[in-house]
């Protein structure tokens, strides 16, 4: 008998009987994380005997916290959320799959979601318009009117496909309506013999913050759209157990101090330990005095400490925060009753509470934490407020060139009247993003300090774009209830729209004025947002410096104009009574925040937006709908086009092969970000992908932006490593100029051109590419075309010195073959310079059905001399080594569903 058998039990909850599976009795159990019991569920409920048995099940159970990860397991998550940036291509692969099954005869209806996917278009809202009373309503006319194709081909997608929801545009960030309306922490499905069974809700999603979930016990996170898919299909994540970090937190948030703050420096502590690849685990008694909000807030950084997930267990905490969101009380009994029968229960002084073992420990005094920011260019580095103007002036020069005008440049505008500007301006100043905008105390917190700034006579700068957009409607209704958003309306802060804006980049367009004031006098200005990104090139194309705070410091910054601030010695402005105000003088203490967010946030506010969520307004509801089980592809479409990958497929797979005469696309540097690879951005009439649209009539002010266009694979290719920021140092390697952005050199013409130009060249003459970097390759976004692109442009190989969790996984998702060098080795040491003829051998090992531990690179100069190394293989599962031998995890997955 299996434990699938032995395991299934009943559960008694609120009168109702439900089976479930129990793992309370399992011998290792007491003493396991939180995180790996949720694995151990996962895994007894869906033993098959082939790629899940009672041997995995055993083998989790005696888990050696001291061990480096080496087990196997097959993860399978109850249901999948995406966003509409990445889930637009996810919905483009799978109608492109449908046409693929008919081409081999097969039923196209079996390209099916096989958990329920649900899709929450949040990332298409720009701030086009900001600062006026009916903004929210004019920036989403405009969306529509971008985004009209994209969003029939959902509707299609959502009467087309089984088990496939999608929430409207206005509606909320797609992680805030993940913990506020989706997640049920605990499942339930109908049996035969009409009993339900209850199962641990857990989920991936096609965005790196889907950890935000995590902090309602609902483990979860970001996989690439690639997985997402698989996913969907009922393929289950091949994953190694992970070592767990327990995260210990103690006392609480001082007097000034908010959740931003508390996220940014365990963000700080975590990137400094080393967390890639693991999952971080808080406990001990402190947490039961964290909200539920402010444990959101914790696991939506997970990405930026760069575990794979940052999880709570389930308490009363999580109780109450279930009820205050509408959820009904037979919801909660069964969340309840389940987490203690199956000793998910994380109270401490519960009697039965065993305290669980890590295998690393970190602790931290929440009474230490104090005001801080994080910037200019990575969420990580965290930056105290009492030493942000010092560090500012610091960094300041290395972005600032000869061409840069150091005295006060005037403009002239009609929206903002007369100023000069200079460089350390606050160029945009944006409360935005679902790590901050889900959690009431900081919303509240800034909805009163603009309450006292208004009072005192003080607003923003006139060069300053201001912007607030929410994560659900549920924010606009409680500053409206309490009397906040006036205040906020008086300091330019209108809502702009629902949806992550600024955050991902979708801050629109600075006035005409400013930007060319900037770009013609070389400027450095900045932003300030209260997100969770701010790598190089992501805000706007006109702002090099980004900087995260919480909401109340982006007010305080827009008041400030500056990041050339120090907020306790320098005055914001002078109150309405001839005194000077400092930030001191408006800031709201954590007690008028309590006070506030306990009157106003309230159970009916929940049930009311999320009554009707997936019916959406008058523009959703008046789109005109394609039908039928094909789609129907407008060979003309600029946003949606049939997905090549499948083209040419056969049934079974061809053998992997090595790689010979390989040149190198780009010569990469540490820290290259899947925004460097894959921009999510704007993009201009001169680039290739903005050539391409020109060229098919599409004016510069229709481009969109690169995430908009995603389900454009000819609009995606020809922006891989097109981020304005990005430099490949292959030019610098042939005596050429670094040019920023998407440039490199081609060795067929022995000339600099744009990377898809040259790699058009390559692929013409059958020449294979690899691509060299540093540390940290892959970090950021769960991006899947920065993997899609990197294909499309005939990359073979990636070698780096360390990978990301997520990019590495896409790669191979791909077909694309993740290397390493050498332990301790890089480009530099080895004397590569990018100019080498490469030869990888041994990849051929895999089609015996092993993977080899390294292959073998031999680089060849131009004189002849060589430089060979054996290059770690960087797939680091069974189930990763097939999705390689198959070209791809969509192959695999297609390939076993003809079967």
């Amino acid at each position: 008998m299996s434990l699938t058998d032995s395991q299934l039990a009943t559960l008694n909850a609120a009168g109702k009987e439900y089976d479930y599976y129990a793992i309370a009795n399992l011998p290792g159990i007491d003493h396991l994380p939180y995180s790996l019991k949720v694995l151990v569920e996962n895994l007894v409920r869906n033993i098959d005997g082939a790629n899940i048995t009672d041997d995995h099940v055993k083998a989790l159970l005696d888990w050696d916290p001291a061990a480096e990860p080496s087990h196997e397991i097959q993860f399978t998550p109850s249901r999948v959320v995406m966003q509409d940036f990445t889930g637009v291509p996810c919905i483009v692969d799978l109608a492109t799959m449908r046409d693929a099954v008919k081409d081999l005869g097969g039923d196209p209806e079996v390209i099916n979601p096989q958990v329920q996917s649900d899709m929450v278009i949040d990332h298409s809202v720009q701030i086009d318009k900001y600062g006026v009373a009916d903004a929210v309503e004019r920036n989403m006319d405009i969306e529509y009117q971008r985004n009209g194709e994209r969003y029939q081909f959902l509707r299609w997608g959502q009467q087309a496909f089984r088990n496939f929801r999608v929430v409207p545009p206005g509606t909320g960030i797609i992680h805030q309506v993940n913990i506020e309306y989706l997640a049920k922490v605990v499942m339930t499905k109908a049996q035969a013999g009409g009993k339900n069974l209850a199962y641990l809700d857990s989920c991936v999603g096609t965005d790196s913050h889907t950890t935000t979930v995590n902090g309602l016990g609902v483990l979860g996170w970001g996989v690439g759209g690639i997985e997402a898919e698989a996913a969907m299909l009922g393929q289950p994540i091949s994953m190694l157990v992970p070592r767990v970090v327990g995260f210990k937190l103690t006392g609480s948030i001082p007097e000034g101090v908010t959740a931003t703050d508390v996220v940014l420096t365990i963000t700080d502590m975590l990137r400094q330990h080393g967390v890639v690849g693991k999952f971080v685990e808080f406990y001990g008694e402190g947490i039961a005095s964290v909200p539920l909000a402010n444990r959101a807030t914790i696991g939506n950084m997970g990405p930026e400490f760069g575990s794979t997930c940052g999880i709570f267990p389930i308490d009363g905490v999580t109780l109450d925060y279930l009820r205050l969101t509408g959820r009904s009380e037979e919801q909660v009994a069964l969340v309840e009753a389940y987490a203690k029968a199956n000793k998910l229960w994380g109270d401490t002084s519960d009697p039965n509470y065993v305290e669980p073992q890590y295998s690393e420990y970190l602790e931290l005094d929440l009474g230490t934490v104090v005001p801080s920011i994080a910037g200019p260019k990575r969420p990580q580095d965290r930056i105290t407020l009492a030493e942000s103007k010092q560090k500012f002036a610091e960094t300041l020069p290395s972005y600032e060139t000869d061409k840069t005008e150091q005295q006060p440049v005037a403009v002239s505008t009609d929206f903002r009247g007369d100023f000069n500007l200079t460089n350390g301006d606050v160029a945009i100043a944006s409360i935005t993003s679902c790590t901050n905008t889900s959690n009431p105390s900081v919303m509240i917190a800034a909805g009163l300090l603009a309450r006292n700034a208004h009072a005192k006579g003080l607003s923003p700068k006139p060069w300053v774009k201001t912007s607030l957009a929410p994560g659900s409607q549920v924010v606009a209704d409680y500053l409206k209830a309490a009397g906040l958003q006036d205040d906020l309306d008086a300091l330019g802060y209108q809502l702009v729209g629902f949806g992550c804006a600024t955050c991902i980049g979708n801050s629109g367009p600075l006035l005409p004025e400013i930007s060319e004031a900037i770009n013609a006098n070389d400027l450095t200005v900045t932003s300030v947002l209260s997100g969770n990104r701010n790598f190089e090139g992501r805000i706007s194309p006109d702002v090099k410096m980004n900087y995260l705070a919480s909401p109340p410091l982006v007010i305080a910054y827009a008041l400030a104009g500056t990041m050339d601030f120090d907020f306790e010695t320098q005055p914001l402005g002078v109150g309405a009574d001839g005194a000077d105000v400092y930030l001191k003088d408006i800031w709201p203490t954590n007690s008028e925040v309590e006070a506030v967010v306990n009157g106003t946030v309230s159970r009916e506010m929940f049930l009311k937006d999320y009554a009707s969520v997936f019916d959406g307004d008058r523009r959703w509801k008046g789109l005109d709908v394609p039908e039928g089980e094909l789609f129907a592809w407008d060979g003309n479409s600029t946003y949606v086009r049939r997905q090549t990958f499948f083209d040419g497929m056969k049934a079974t797979p061809d053998p992997v092969q090595d790689i010979h005469g390989a040149r190198v696309l780009a010569l990469l540097g540490d820290s290259v970000t899947t925004d460097h690879i894959s921009p999510a951005g704007a993009f201009k009439a001169d680039s290739p992908a903005g050539k391409y649209l020109t060229e098919r009539g599409v004016e510069p002010k229709d481009f969109n932006s690169y995430g908009s266009r995603r389900g454009n694979h000819e609009v995606m290719v020809r922006g891989t490593f097109g981020n304005i920021r990005l430099k490949n140092q292959l030019l610098a390697s042939v005596g050429e100029e670094v040019t920023p952005g998407g440039f490199t050199y081609d060795f067929l013409t022995g000339q600099p051109t744009t990377i898809f130009e040259a790699s058009r060249d390559y692929i013409a003459h059958d020449v294979p590419l690899v691509v060299l970097a540093g540390k940290e390759y892959g970090t950021g976004s769960s991006r899947d075309w920065a993997a899609k692109g990197t294909l499309m442009l005939g990359v073979k190989a990636v070698i780096t010195e360390s990978f990301e969790r997520i990019h590495r996984s896409n790669l191979i998702g791909m077909g694309v073959l993740p290397l390493q060098f050498p332990a301790g080795e890089s480009y530099e040491s080895l004397g590569l310079d990018g100019t080498e003829v490469y030869d990888i051998s041994g990849i051929d090992a895999l089609n015996s059905g092993t993977t080899p531990k390294t292959v073998h690179v031999t680089a060849t100069r131009a004189d002849g001399s060589l430089v060979d190394f054996d290059a770690i293989v960087r797939i680091d599962t069974p189930g990763e080594a097939d999705y390689y031998r198959n070209g791809g995890i969509l192959q695999y997955v297609l390939r076993n569903l003809m079967k």
